[in-house]
């Protein structure tokens, strides 16, 4: 890992990423997803998930951030209380 966040991805995405995969899947409660919709603060696009895992340096996130990857083609939310941000697979 490039930064000191973690970058989650769906079990099922298909494409190449630079995110380690090691065969873990985790549930929303593991990942303290919230139960309801949230407000999203977009933030600009980044090109690549590596930038996401190392936004603490320049940019630092706070929960509700949200940021479209480009090389990916899916959005991340970053979630405060895992220091992680998780692929947003479901727009409502």
């Amino acid at each position: 890992m490039a930064g000191t966040s973690a970058v989650f991805i769906p079990a099922d995405f298909n494409h190449a990423s630079p995110v380690e995969r090691d065969g873990l899947v985790w549930t929303d409660t593991e990942l303290s997803m919230p139960d309801v919709p949230q407000t999203l603060h977009w933030k600009a696009p980044l090109d690549s998930s590596l930038a996401l895992e190392g936004l603490e340096e320049y940019d630092p996130p706070t929960a509700g951030d949200a940021r479209y990857v480009n090389k990916l083609g899916i959005a991340f939310v970053y979630i405060g209380k895992i220091r992680g941000w998780v692929a947003l697979t479901d727009f409502v």
